[in-house]
Order: structure tokens, then sequence, then C-alpha cells
């Protein structure tokens, strides 16, 4: 089958994408598809879906310490305080995708959320979680964007979180356990 399950270094069956470097393969066996919550961890997976618009997530993922330091650890209170010296610092920072617009959303998508509640963001993203449904036996099977991925990017833009579209909000639904899209074969398929 085109897209099914591939035999990964033990022999066990895995998502075809996690099979093409170490990185993916420890990144796939222990943290896609697993849920996420409280608001900084939420907000760190929502930067770096933002930052990986048209990159490979290798590349974030290589670089995810580096935007972690840079970042304060994506404690939004933290963020939230950066000024411009800290904007021109980030854009010089090699350790991260210097995207000028990417870095102003993160830096602005803070401001907004340090005047939430807490847990806010946490409530408005797992919202949108749809009812499980039947698992993928191929990549083919599994969409790039959904109603319920539509409705949360829509949900954050009203909310005034910039960067976020329909596909960027299931991708990240897909990395935070919102959905689980590990294919049906997968040894990862029940462990999220």
């Amino acid at each position: 089958m085109t897209g099914g399950a591939l035999a990964g270094p033990d022999g066990g069956l895995r998502c075809p994408w996690a099979l093409s470097t170490p990185d993916y393969v420890a990144y796939h066996d222990t943290e896609w598809g697993r849920p996420v919550h409280g608001d900084d961890a939420l907000y760190e997976r929502l930067c770096l879906e933002a930052f990986q618009s048209g990159l490979s997530w290798l590349t974030i993922l290589r670089r995810r310490e580096g935007f972690r330091a840079a970042f304060a650890g994506f404690r939004i209170a933290e963020v939230a305080r950066f000024g411009e010296a800290d904007a021109a610092r980030l854009l010089a920072d090699e350790g991260i995708i210097r995207n000028r617009a990417k870095v102003e959303a993160t830096l602005a998508n803070a401001k907004v959320l340090a005047g939430w509640e807490p847990g806010g963001l946490e409530e408005l993203v797992w919202s949108h979680a749809p009812e499980p449904g039947r698992a993928p036996r191929s990549t083919t099977e599994i969409p790039a964007v959904t109603p319920e991925s539509t409705a949360l990017a829509k949900a954050l833009k009203k909310a005034g979180i910039r960067f976020v579209g329909p596909t960027t909000a299931y991708a990240l639904m897909q990395a935070c356990g919102l959905v689980n899209d590990h294919l049906a074969a997968c040894v990862s398929r029940d462990a999220s």
C-alpha cells in the first residue's frame, strides 16, 4: 500500500515520514501525536509550527533548542516583555530561523496571550479537538486541513493570534495529540 507503515530501524512499523532520519524517528516515537497541555507548551508548538511554514519540519526540529534559548523557553510572560532590542537580537540569531514576519508574530502573540487568563490558550486549542476517528491506514488518508483546524485557525486569529492558518492549525493538532494521525499499523498508534 502506498504511504503505508514501514519497518523502522528496530523492525517496528512506523509512519513513513518518520524514517528518513534518526531525529524524526525519535520525535515520532516520543512526541508527535502525544497530548500536550499547558499554555507555554502549546505556545511553543504554535510558534514552531509557524516557523516551519514553508520549510521542512526537520529544519525546525534540529534548531528547537536554539529556539528555546532565544525565546526564553517559550514562557509567554517572559517573551511578552521582549522589546525592540530583543527583536533585533532574534533577527541576528543563527540558531533560529531569522524571518522577520515570523519573529514579529511570535513576539506579538506572546503579548496577546499574556493578557489571557491562565489556561486560556489550552482551553481554546483543546476545544477544537475532534472526536476520535478511524485510524488511517495510509498517509493518503491524512488531511492537511479539516473543518476543526479551520475553526481553530479562525478562533486564534479572532483572538489576535498571528501567522496561523488552517494548515498550520492542523499540524499543531497532530503534533499536540488533538488528533491521532499515526497509521493504524504504526508502533506509536496506541502510545499516543
